[in-house]
C-alpha cells in the first residue's frame, strides 16, 4: 500500500468574496512526483502557499506525515521537512552561489544569538560544517565550478538550480516547485526534466510541481491535479489529462498559446 505523505481535505481558502481555493483535496503519495496544472489564476500558487504556511486556509485540514500542518508558520513548516522554490525566481543576486545556499543552510546552526555575535565556542565549527555541506550539495548538483560566482550572473537555467539547490539545502522531505520551466526554452526544459529526476532519486524526494509546459510534465509526473477558478476539475495520469475535453476547454476557455497537449 502506497504512503501518503501529504493530505490536504476539503481545503478552501477566501479573499474577502472571492474563493482562491474551493474545496480542495488530494493525496501525495510518497516518492512520486505530482503535477498541479490549470489556466492563469486557477489557485495553484495558493495552495503552495497555503501548504508552507504563507496563507492559513479560510477552512480544509493540511496533514504532513501524519501530522496535521493546517495553519503553521512558514518557519514550522521549513522546519518538518517541506521546502519550496516560487515562480519568479528570488535568489540573492548580489551575493555568490554558495552564500546563498548558506543562507538557507543557516536554519540548522547550533549556535545562539551570542556566540554567533562573539564568533566563540560552537560558532566557528558549526560554520565550517555549514560551508562544508553546503559545498558538497553544489558538487552533486554539478554547481561548484559557479560557487564564487554572483548568483545574479548566472544564465538563467542555472540561477533555477541554484534556487533549487536552496530549497534542497534545507533538507526537504517535499518539495515544492513552482513552474520550474517558466523562460526556458525547449532544451534547457529537456535538461530540467533530468535534472529533477536525478534529484528526486539522490536526495529521496516527494515533489509536487506547478507547471504550464505539459512537456515537462508529462516527462516527469506520475499523476496530475487540474483546478480552474480554485476548483479540482480532472484528476489522473499524464495521457488521461491531455484527452480530458474538460481540461482542454478550461485552457483554451483562458486564451492561452499553449496547448495542453504538449508543444
Amino acid at each position: 500500500m502506497s504512503e501518503i505523505i501529504l493530505e490536504m481535505k476539503n481545503v478552501n481558502k477566501q479573499f474577502g468574496g472571492v474563493k482562491a481555493i474551493d474545496n480542495f483535496s488530494v493525496e501525495l503519495e510518497k516518492g512520486k512526483i505530482h503535477g498541479l496544472i490549470g489556466p492563469n489564476g486557477a489557485g495553484k500558487t495558493t495552495i503552495f502557499n497555503n501548504i508552507t504556511g504563507i496563507y492559513a486556509p479560510t477552512s480544509g485540514t493540511i496533514h504532513f506525515n501524519g501530522n496535521d500542518i493546517t495553519g503553521q508558520k512558514p518557519f514550522m513548516i521549513a522546519r518538518i521537512g517541506i521546502a519550496r522554490t516560487f515562480q519568479n525566481i528570488r535568489l540573492f543576486s548580489q551575493v555568490s552561489v554558495l552564500e546563498n545556499i548558506l543562507i538557507a543552510s543557516h536554519m540548522d546552526a547550533k549556535y545562539n544569538f551570542f556566540t554567533a555575535v562573539t564568533h566563540i565556542g560552537k560558532y566557528r565549527k558549526n560554520e565550517k560544517d555549514l560551508k562544508e555541506r553546503a559545498i558538497n550539495l553544489l558538487k552533486i548538483l554539478e554547481l561548484d565550478h559557479k560557487i564564487n560566482d554572483l548568483a545574479g550572473s548566472l544564465p538563467y537555467g542555472d540561477q533555477r538550480k541554484v534556487e533549487i539547490a536552496r530549497a534542497l539545502a534545507l533538507n526537504p522531505k517535499l518539495l515544492l516547485l513552482d513552474e520550474p520551466a517558466a523562460g526556458m526554452n525547449h532544451e534547457e526544459s529537456k535538461e530540467l526534466v533530468n535534472f529533477i529526476k536525478e534529484l528526486k532519486e539522490k536526495f529521496n524526494l516527494t515533489i509536487l510541481m506547478i507547471e504550464h509546459h505539459m512537456d515537462v510534465v508529462s516527462g516527469l509526473c506520475e499523476n496530475v491535479t487540474v483546478l480552474n477558478f480554485g476548483k479540482t476539475i480532472a484528476c489522473g495520469n499524464t495521457d488521461e489529462i491531455k484527452n480530458n475535453k474538460v481540461v482542454i476547454e478550461a485552457y483554451l476557455g483562458e486564451g492561452e498559446n499553449s496547448d495542453v497537449k504538449g508543444r
